[in-house]
């Protein structure tokens, strides 16, 4: 299977002081070397490291059969003239976007895939073979995720916040010097992908959004009983975890080598014994199971984002219903049937946008419903995108048998 790492090479310097850097630099990673043969990972804690994230990422994507070509895409060390430093950190070293390209034949659209919180692009490991029959597809893990570096987060508001994801994706198209391509979010990734497509929709052929979070305010009618259970202790326990940024991720680090077991009873569970659709071979969840794991108990980066861009009870600080009128990129979005995230919010969105808009219901799937049923899943994304991929429009307005059109 095709393999790229890009690495940044170290320019040959006569200063001293560039040379006792290195040398330092040296000496440190040869600490940490050592420090790591001393202590092997099955000992520690956390038994976990980016190199770990890789290594699950290739063992998951082995079962696959299209080739693909994984790359550390440098992003630098902060966006040029930006105001906003959503690379804070003790150091400027460069950052890097961890991606997968899957090439298909020529002239075909390039799909950008971008995933949601607490995930990582291997979770989309059930649809790659399907779609790069008809795309060239590109899968990304969002800076401070999967194994894209992971800076200390230190933002402190809701704009600098998604400026963090934004730029630093703005600067990985940059890149990767791409340009009129449909990009697809799922969940938290669908709040990303329609700020980016509001700032940047020169670059963005068609926006799909899966389960997109980001439409629900506390102003919305849900929030009266929130306020009511606000008022309970339990409430106010799990209100203050969440203002406190307490993250899931925090749970399955706190159990160090109990973490892995508690991610498989998850994984079992949610896409096992209660999956709405294709339950997962034993082989897709060992592999999944062992994926998470390290993507969630790696350090703690991107994760932070969560109260800073939606209150308890996932509500958007800032809504994506406050914007829809000036969206100008045509937009589909995605549901499964029985997704928690309310499909009402696109339906509410789609009232006031001046853009082609279409809204899919998909049988059988939850929130994970690229997962739970990717057949009806690879159905929606192909009807949603037919006018890129299809020189026959006889067939195009024909909804796929089983997919809802709201």
């Amino acid at each position: 299977m095709a393999e790229e790492i890009s690495k940044t090479k170290l320019g040959s310097s006569s200063t001293a002081a560039v040379a006792d850097s290195a040398a330092a630099a040296a000496a440190t990673n040869a600490a940490k070397s050592r420090w790591k043969m001393l202590w092997p990972n099955s000992l520690r804690w956390v038994p976990t490291s980016t190199d770990y994230i890789i290594a699950a990422e290739k063992r998951l994507l082995s079962i696959l059969k299209t080739p693909y070509v994984q790359e550390q895409v440098n992003i630098g060390s902060g966006p040029p003239g930006s105001k906003i430093r959503w690379f804070r950190s003790s150091s400027d070293e460069n950052r890097y976007i961890n991606t997968v390209t899957f090439d298909a034949k020529e002239g075909s659209p390039t799909l950008v895939m971008v995933h949601g919180y607490g995930a990582s692009q291997g979770f989309f490991f059930r649809n790659f073979d399907a779609l790069a029959s008809r795309f060239r597809v590109i899968a990304i893990d969002q800076l401070g995720w999967g194994g894209s570096s992971r800076p200390d987060f230190t933002c402190k508001s809701t704009e600098e916040t998604e400026a963090w994801f934004i730029e630093s994706f703005e600067e990985w198209r940059k890149s990767k010097n791409l340009s009129n391509f449909i990009l697809l979010g799922h969940s938290f990734g669908g709040y990303v992908a329609a700020k980016y497509a509001l700032k940047h929709p020169e670059h963005v052929q068609h926006l799909v959004l899966v389960g997109s979070a980001g439409f629900s305010a506390e102003a919305d009618a849900k929030s009266e009983w929130l306020t009511k259970f606000r008022a309970t202790w339990k409430g106010a326990v799990l209100n203050h975890l969440w203002e406190s940024n307490f993250t899931p991720q925090k749970l399955v680090r706190g159990l160090g080598p109990w973490g892995p077991g508690l991610v498989n009873r998850y994984t079992s569970a949610r896409f096992g014994a209660h999956s709405v659709g294709t339950v997962l071979t034993d082989e897709e969840s060992r592999l999944l199971t062992d994926y998470v794991y390290h993507t969630l108990a790696a350090k703690a980066s991107g994760e932070l984002c969560l109260k800073y861009i939606f209150s308890f009870g996932a509500f958007a600080r800032k809504p994506l219903l406050q914007s829809a009128s000036e969206w100008k990129v045509p937009t589909t979005f995605i549901y499964g049937m029985n997704d928690w995230m309310n499909y009402q919010g696109a339906v509410e969105a789609r009232k006031s946008m001046k853009v082609p808009c279409e809204i899919i219901r998909v049988p059988q799937g939850g929130h994970f419903v690229f997962i739970d049923n990717p057949a009806g899943f690879h159905s929606a994304v192909l009807y949603a995108c037919r006018k890129y991929i299809s020189q026959d429009s006889s067939h195009q307005e024909v909804i796929p048998d089983g997919l809802q059109l709201v």
